[in-house]
């Protein structure tokens, strides 16, 4: 028998949803730019996708940014949150409460499965790809967004330090996130046939650390860790860390960077009309030489006001 394994509290991911369905228009710009090159990126598949599936559609931001592309006919929206599936629901295509851990639908339902920026709350990840791939029709696209490593690495410097200095101690305060090295293995090992994973940073401007966190709050993405902390952080343990932010971290203007690492996933599930992988050592060049580009890119953004 195999162990599960439990890292975040998935009641709390649902409530933080819940809380931020009120006002997540005025903190969804990040759900807005990775949606927005997810629908780029199927831009470049020459197929198209009738029935789709959204799997965390937090506020339908995906289904706006994909506008009919991908040949794709009916988009189901779904989402943990039922109140943000309700308001996924109002602005388009249909949309319906369901657990990202356990899929509400049956094996080879859809032509295509895109997740924009939730899957990093998953607790079981291997499980929920295998649960993707055989909801998926043969020769399906899988095509995903989520958050990776080094995302927010200026604040949890920051934070460390001020907890260790103030309290002697550090606690549970962010959720471990994905691995880039390891997501093309347990594509493979979940039955995905052709995976690739790529990551892109991108660098988000604000004018003060309380900025940031207003925003992770508003966008629902704050620390729901099974063994996190319940009660309020000191206030001198978090002045500390707003000082420390902007003494490692400010530019000569004085605004600070917070780093979103967007790892993206691509794979199919798999069909005997799909060319075969080559074998290792047979390439004659680097498929960066070949797209004439870097491996991984970085682009700016500067908070809303």
């Amino acid at each position: 028998m195999i162990e599960s394994i439990t890292v975040f509290n998935r009641t709390a991911v649902r409530r933080h949803r819940d809380r931020a369905a009120t006002n997540l228009s005025a903190h969804d710009f990040l759900f807005a730019e990775s949606a927005e090159r997810l629908a780029d990126r199927l831009d470049d598949v020459t197929r198209s996708f009738p029935l789709a599936l959204d799997l965390g559609c937090h506020g339908g931001e995906l289904a706006r940014a994909l506008g009919g592309r991908g040949g794709i006919e009916t988009l189901i929206q779904s989402d943990l949150s039922p109140i943000l599936a309700a308001l996924a629901n109002g602005k388009g295509a249909p949309a319906l409460a369901g657990d990202e851990e356990a899929l509400p639908f049956a094996e080879m339902s859809f032509d295509l499965v895109l997740s924009n920026l939730s899957l990093h709350w998953v607790n079981d990840l291997p499980g929920m790809l295998i649960q993707i791939r055989r909801a998926l029709k043969p020769d399906g696209l899988f095509l995903a967004a989520a958050l990776g490593g080094d995302t927010l690495h200026e604040l949890r410097t920051s934070l460390f330090q001020a907890e260790t200095e103030i309290e002697g101690g550090v606690s549970p305060r962010f959720s471990p996130l994905i691995d880039v090295r390891d997501l093309g293995n347990l594509m493979t090992r979940a039955g995905f046939a052709l995976p690739v994973v790529d990551a892109e940073t991108v660098t988000v401007s604000y004018g003060n650390p309380l900025k940031l966190l207003l925003d992770l709050r508003g966008m629902g993405e704050t620390n729901a860790n099974k063994d996190r902390r319940r009660n309020f952080t000191r206030r001198a343990t978090l002045l500390r860390a707003f000082e420390i932010y902007l003494e490692t971290f400010a530019d000569a203007a004085g605004r600070i960077p917070a780093t979103f690492e967007i790892i993206t996933m691509t794979a199919w599930a798999p069909d005997p009309s799909q060319q075969k992988p080559l074998k290792p050592g047979s390439a004659k060049s680097l498929l960066a030489d070949a797209l004439g580009a870097d491996t991984v890119s970085t682009r700016g953004m500067k908070a809303p006001e």
